[in-house]
């Protein structure tokens, strides 16, 4: 059809001519240009791809005294402004690859893979995690250090300082102090924290090691590697007494002393079950969860209309309290890892 148009196009107009064959005028356009003649690429005695000997060269001037400390770009125009060709610089660099000899040349920061911790927890005293968590003081840039040691299975607290600075003495003295009032024996603790100074400091890592406890750290720049703290110091802040700044390290070592009695005798968390810190950390709890259901199986008795899903029952206690649980291997009734009030 295009041949005929053009025939046509010869004794009328080429528009009339594409109208009247209902063909586009930019094909008979395109049908006029002369094509261009595509090169030969492969001829008797003629190679696309460098033959050994010239790739030999090639890498051999990259790697000469001259260039071995230039870009192939570089070299690719210094022999240009020469008058001498090589070849083009994706094969400059397809030959350093095929012989290994490209690669970073700046050092650089090898960060190594740190394992993800995994603590578990069945009983008290079996992992504590700890932090330190700065309060705000009377005025700007002025801080109380808040030192909290807290039993991962309980949600106890069993040991806390408050200081002017972060001190790896200081430290010291609340592990050693925390294990003998607990009565820890060697080999049974573990303990968690981040990787704050205090936390891996040497002397410290001695102590636990003559005390037969065992250290665990978070990955750095990971925040949730350590969450049973985090929470703990959130309902701390989050306490409606709770002040925007602190006068003195007397005053917030008063209002602390309030605090943390509350927290493990009054406050109930529904990571365990409702109850009290202290009512697990003791041994309480079951006896606690047995006057519960009494409780409840006596409001059932007496309306059971009123409890449309059937007989009530208290929350569940805790068996296992996991940091990071494996997934395959994760028990189905592991309760969450940061307690659901904490975050209220």
């Amino acid at each position: 059809m295009i041949q005929i148009a053009e025939q046509l196009a010869q004794t009328v107009p080429a528009t009339r001519a594409c109208d009247a064959l209902r063909v586009s005028r930019s094909a008979l356009y395109r049908a006029r240009r002369p094509r261009p003649t595509p090169p030969v690429l492969d001829t008797p005695g003629r190679r696309r791809a460098l033959s050994a000997d010239e790739k030999a060269v090639v890498r051999a001037t990259l790697n000469s005294a001259r260039f071995q400390d230039d870009a192939p770009r570089e070299v690719y125009a210094t022999l240009l402004d020469e008058g001498t060709y090589l070849c083009s610089v994706p094969t400059m660099y397809r030959i350093l690859q095929e012989n290994q000899e490209i690669r970073e040349r700046r050092d650089q920061l090898r960060h190594p893979t740190y394992a993800k911790p995994e603590l578990l927890a069945t009983a008290p005293n079996q992992v504590w995690t700890w932090d330190i968590t700065k309060l705000l003081g009377p005025v700007k840039w002025v801080y109380f250090y808040l030192y909290v040691l807290l039993d991962l299975f309980s949600r106890f607290v069993v040991g806390w300082l408050i200081a002017e600075r972060e001190s790896t003495e200081l430290a010291q003295a609340l592990m050693a102090e925390s294990c003998t009032r607990q009565a820890i024996p060697p080999h049974q603790l573990t303990i968690h924290a981040d990787r704050g100074a205090p936390m891996i400091a040497k002397p410290l890592a001695l102590l636990l090691a003559d005390l037969g406890v065992t250290e665990s750290h978070s990955r750095p720049h990971v925040s949730n590697d350590n969450p049973f703290s985090e929470a703990q110091f959130k309902t701390l802040k989050y306490q409606p007494d709770y002040p925007e700044r602190f006068g003195s390290q007397a005053d917030a070592r008063t209002w602390t002393q309030r605090f943390f009695p509350w927290y493990n005798f009054e406050h109930r968390h529904s990571g365990i079950g409702w109850m009290t810190p202290a009512a697990v950390h003791y041994g309480q709890a079951a006896q606690l969860w047995q006057h519960r259901q009494a409780v409840l199986h006596q409001a059932y008795a007496a309306h059971p209309e009123r409890f449309v899903k059937g007989l009530p029952q208290p929350l569940a206690l805790p068996s296992a309290v996991w940091i990071n649980p494996p997934r395959a291997e994760a028990p189905a009734a592991t309760p969450p890892s940061v307690d659901m009030d904490d975050l209220h």
